[in-house]
């Protein structure tokens, strides 16, 4: 059966204000002290905003901002929610009118989806639902989804069967089916961050499931971010350094079907496979969407064709651990 989680990828971030301690190697936490933090959730996933503002009741009214910025992105791009817009679009094939934000992240995916050869592909929805009606059968083989079912449910995958303008988002075949989880989290960070920086923040850490820095900390020190595997592990395997960076990480650990371990939940669009090739992918880019698309894709690719695309995109820093444990990076240092 398939595990329950509500999470479709690793969050694999600890990046709270009271965390700072922990990862302050320099042993100071006047940042913690002067910090505020704003703890919820976005898509499903825990949420955190760290504000630097002397003003609580300026704070308090910019956090209830951010809330209802968070809540209006969550109707459009939810799975969960059964009327969002993306629920509608699944269950009925077309939408009129979508909301900007919806064309704006399908122009982004698109652009994702040519940068990676394919990897990144928001329409793998088909595959996820065969992979979890499978795995959900009393009598689940537990060597996964026929090869018949899998052909046929990657026949209706393709960011080229996705028609989408201004004016409507079509489905160009039944059956097909619209998953954003791997960019929507790192869309409205970058949304909240936006909203941040209008407000006139200087200093604040944003984590809507992705997490980006504005700035550095109020004392001119950079956030320090922990990586781990899993979103429960106790202590972070690597830290690092943000100022007006973002970084997300996908972990085939975040979600499982079955009890095997070996179909993850980064759901390979080319071939219809769940590939482990790492424990964790994590990306440092200048925006929260390109970290979480990118470590979305970079999953699904071998450490040279990863290493080729960061020659391509200068702008990204990539830290892959192995399954054997081996670290490797590349891009930017």
């Amino acid at each position: 059966m398939v595990s329950p989680i509500t999470r479709r990828r690793a969050i694999c971030i600890m990046a709270a204000a009271a965390g700072l301690p922990l990862l302050d190697t320099g042993g100071r936490a006047e940042a913690a002290v002067a910090a505020l933090t704003w703890t919820g959730r976005a898509l499903g996933a825990p949420a955190t905003l760290i504000l630097n503002l002397e003003s609580q009741a300026a704070a308090a009214r910019l956090i209830d901002r951010v809330v209802a910025e968070v809540s209006r992105l969550e109707r459009v791009f939810s799975l969960y929610q059964s009327d969002s817009v993306l629920s509608e679009l699944n269950r009925t094939g077309a939408i009129a009118a979508p909301p900007s934000d919806l064309v704006n992240l399908l122009e982004a995916s698109h652009d994702f989806w040519v940068a990676t050869g394919g990897a990144f592909d928001p329409t793998v929805q088909p595959l996820w639902t065969l992979y979890a009606e499978h795995f959900s059968a009393s009598d689940a083989d537990p060597a996964g989804p026929p090869e018949a079912a899998k052909r046929r449910a990657l026949s209706r995958v393709g960011m080229d069967k996705l028609k989408f303008n201004r004016d409507r988002v079509v489905f160009s075949q039944p059956g097909m089916g619209l998953t954003l989880n791997g960019i929507a989290q790192g869309y409205i960070t970058d949304r909240i961050v936006g909203l941040l920086k209008d407000a006139g923040m200087a200093n604040s850490l944003v984590s809507m499931g992705e997490t980006r820095a504005i700035g550095a900390q109020h004392d001119g020190r950079p956030w320090r971010v922990g990586l781990a595997t899993r979103e429960d592990a106790g202590t972070p395997d690597s830290v690092l350094n943000l100022v007006n960076r973002a970084v997300a990480t996908s972990s085939p650990d975040g979600f499982q079907f079955g009890g095997s371990g070996r179909f993850g939940h980064i759901l390979d669009p080319l071939s219809g496979a769940t590939p482990r090739l790492y424990r964790r992918v994590s990306v440092v880019a200048p925006t929260a969407t390109a970290a979480d698309a990118f470590s979305t894709a970079f999953s699904l690719m071998g450490s040279s064709a990863v290493r080729i695309a960061c020659e391509h995109h200068s702008e990204l820093t990539v830290e892959m651990i192995s399954t054997s444990g081996a670290h490797e990076r590349c891009g930017r240092a």
